[in-house]
């Protein structure tokens, strides 16, 4: 009878121990290949992320899809306005950034950069048909039109003053394209590839004034001090589709360069 209810209590203690491995498994631990990495994107910023007939598309979406493919991890895009990314990076609702987001001195305090993946720069923006303004010795007097938490807002809060420009702030592009159409704001600030797009895309009643203003280049970013086996697997994936030829095939099929 002794023997019978040690090698019942036996069995119980085992099963036990499958049920806990199982769940373990199941819960997605970080590193057990289960994990899914939340994603911030900003998907009113085509060509890099917009959305169409009910999908996400984008040289970014495209981009980070083909990375985790590349290197066998999990993804949930979250999207959101650009101004919310860092802060939803910081307050730990964000594994990883890809937005169009221009590597700077300022962000490299707060997140870390993949190697860079596109470069783009920024532009004056002007109504159709203004000949008033063809760079920014031009602003003075103007209300220049910006997206917030961006390289161009930036930009402009550092040059208004010097410049004798006012800056107006919009929470997305399509919002800050049309205050400058209808006459609202007389130019506006934009990436390069974003604007030269939306212009050849629809007519917008907008055209570009001048050479770009800076050579930013396009990182994909994680929280400092976070995520930096993630961090090296997506410099090591965006590295092999360069190689492979994957990573031309997606700018070609959105910009046709």
């Amino acid at each position: 009878m002794k023997k019978i209810f040690l090698a019942s209590l036996f069995l119980i203690f085992t099963l036990l121990l499958a049920a806990c491995g199982a769940e373990d498994s199941a819960g997605g631990k970080e590193g057990d290949g289960n994990k899914v990495y939340k994603v911030g994107v900003d998907t009113t910023y085509p060509p890099f992320e917009f959305e169409e007939g009910g999908k996400y598309k984008g040289i970014d979406i495209d981009l980070i899809n083909a990375i985790a493919d590349n290197q066998g991890f999990k993804i949930e895009l979250a999207p959101m306005d650009f101004g919310g990314i860092i802060p939803a990076m910081q307050a730990g609702e964000l594994d990883v950034a890809i937005a169009g987001m221009s590597i700077t001195d300022e962000r490299k305090k707060v997140v870390n950069f993949s190697e860079p993946y596109f470069d783009a720069g920024i532009t004056l923006v002007v109504k159709k048909g203004n000949t008033d303004i063809k760079s920014v010795d031009d602003l003075k007097g103007k209300t220049v039109a910006v997206k917030k938490g961006t390289t161009g807002a930036n930009y402009a809060q550092e040059n208004a003053g010097k410049q004798g420009f006012k800056v107006v702030q919009f929470n997305d592009s399509p919002a800050m394209f049309q205050e400058v159409a209808n006459g609202n704001a007389d130019a506006l600030i934009e990436d390069y590839p974003v604007i030269a797009y939306a212009i050849a895309q629809k007519d917008l009643g907008l055209e570009i004034a001048g050479d770009r203003l800076n050579g930013d280049q396009y990182g994909i970013a994680v929280l400092k001090g976070k995520n930096q086996e993630l961090l090296e697997k997506i410099n090591k994936g965006l590295s092999e589709l360069k190689e492979s030829g994957k990573y031309d095939e997606i700018v070609k099929t959105y910009l046709g360069e």
